[in-house]
């Protein structure tokens, strides 16, 4: 669905849910804002028992101008409803009839979603930000109003608690072009904790439980704005002997949970990931911190066990490899050719200057680094983009330095940390072909694995049952995996050892 879609209409009543964070009034304000410079009137309404209290709500409406209304007995009957942030027939939003019915929402999709007009995406941080891009791919710029701009900031500060569970690159593309009022923000900021949601802190802090053998914490709150979460697991990761604690709520309509970790053999985001996997609802973030939620109907025993259980599955699955100071015995493996690709790279000097800091922003994450003059880029068979230098990339491939071409759901960029100037990395990519003469031994892995590389100390890649743990044969700390789904197109099994 696109912006655009709507505009047919006439008759538009605009309703987040019900209760509104700071993501649901910036959603509604823009799609207000889109249909004003369209000359579409619409309406913005909230519904439900309660009328917004909180403080830094109001200095959000107020300091913002924020144009919703308070409707609980709405009775009219419009010729199109758009929910924000919520799907139609949910619990969390008071039921509007309307002649059609439109949906842009960042949670899991639900069952009785209409189809047609929909844009439903999980994998972003918040609403705000859907539509925030809706709106630029019509060509308008939400920079053109400071105060709307600002609370598109806000809600995606507000729903990724702090920004700590960003990890979409749209979220950060977000974050890096609005111009905002950075008073206003901080005002917000400062009025976000009532003295009753401190009170739900300290109770909350005093009631953990404590996991020695795994050094976790887990901390059940009352239900409460998803920033109080942040604050708990925040602050409980600095206790002594503390690696990692996971802080949640649950309520009649979500269990949401904050994830902390301080431990390199536990990324925060990929707990997050585990922890929410098929229940509903989803987790994201980065390796310190993260967060997810889970639908209360996909749980069989209470939210509190349902985690606790799976922490324990988490941490009993993994095997950790540590390549720099492991020799795995490959007597019994079998040998491998790897099969000539068509790969992609680029070399950062042809994008900018040596010297000069930069951004590379992909849908895997952002890497910052300096350009030197052996500095590349690979682009893998998947699209996935990391960088590698010269020698490394020689000794495995031979340029042929054609023009390469890749259809990206997100197409990487880099940007020039000193100016800020944006480059998108197609224009400059090149063809690659992997050397055939590349020797390695492998093996299906029969549990799952954490791998730090001799290359990345501080940072693990996963591999999953099915997966193939793999070592070069010229290079015994050379360890690395591939997917099992493309083992085969990557090696072919060596006739002699």
């Amino acid at each position: 669905m696109e912006l655009k879609d709507l505009l047919k209409f006439d008759d538009i009543v605009i309703q987040c849910h019900d209760n509104p964070d700071a993501d649901a009034l910036a959603s509604g304000y823009a799609l207000m804002w889109y249909f004003a410079k369209n000359n579409k009137r619409a309406k913005f309404i909230y519904r439900g028992r309660n009328e917004i209290k909180k403080s830094n709500l109001l200095i959000m409406i107020k300091e913002l101008d924020v144009p919703v209304d308070y409707e609980p007995f709405f009775a009219r009957e419009p010729e199109l409803l758009i929910t924000v942030d919520c799907q139609y027939g949910q619990k969390n939003v008071t039921a509007t009839t309307a002649k059609t019915i439109a949906v842009i929402d960042h949670h899991q999709k639900g069952a009785a979603v209409p189809g047609g007009l929909s844009y439903i995406r999980s994998d972003v941080g918040s609403c705000a930000t859907l539509c925030w891009n809706l709106i630029k791919k019509e060509g308008l710029d939400p920079n053109d109003n400071r105060l709307l701009s600002t609370a598109l900031y806000y809600g995606l500060f507000s729903d990724t608690n702090r920004l700590s569970e960003v990890s979409h690159p749209l979220d950060r593309d977000m974050m890096d072009q609005l111009v905002i009022n950075k008073a206003t923000v901080t005002e917000m900021i400062n009025s976000n904790i009532s003295l009753e949601e401190l009170q739900i802190t300290g109770k909350a802090i005093l009631n953990y439980d404590y996991h020695e053998s795994n050094k976790y914490l887990v901390i059940e709150a009352e239900a409460c704005d998803p920033c109080i979460l942040g604050v708990i697991s925040d602050f409980a990761l600095e206790t002594e002997n503390v690696s990692v604690c996971v802080a949640f709520y649950a309520s009649p309509y979500e269990v949401k949970f904050s994830v902390r970790s301080c431990s390199k053999e536990v990324h925060a985001d990929e707990l997050a990931a585990f922890l929410a996997e098929g229940l509903g609802g989803g987790g994201g973030g980065h390796m310190l911190k993260a967060g997810g939620t889970m639908q209360p109907d996909y749980l069989n025993k209470s939210a509190k066990d349902t985690i606790e259980e799976r922490l324990q599955w988490y941490y009993d699955r993994y095997l950790v490899i540590y390549a720099k100071d492991t020799k795995l015995n490959t007597s019994k493996w079998k040998a491998y050719d790897k099969v000539s690709q068509t790969l992609g790279c680029i070399r950062l000097t042809d994008v900018f200057p040596i010297g000069t800091p930069i951004n590379i922003r992909t849908l895997e994450g952002d890497v910052d680094t300096v350009i030197d003059e052996e500095a590349y880029l690979m682009i893998g068979v998947e699209g996935e983009i990391y960088p590698i230098k010269e020698k490394k990339l020689l000794s495995s491939y031979q340029l042929t330095n054609f023009v390469f071409t890749r259809d990206f759901e997100y197409e990487p960029r880099i940007k020039n940390r000193a100016t800020g100037e944006v480059k998108k990395v197609m224009p400059f990519a090149k063809t690659v072909r992997t050397v055939t003469n590349s020797v390695v031994f492998a093996k299906p892995l029969e549990q799952p694995v954490k791998l730090f590389t001799a290359w990345t100390e501080d940072k693990y890649y996963s591999g999953d049952i099915g997966d193939y743990l793999t070592v070069r044969a010229d290079d015994e700390h050379d360890i690395y995996i591939v997917k099992g789904e493309l083992f085969d197109r990557f090696y072919k099994p060596r006739t002699n050892r």
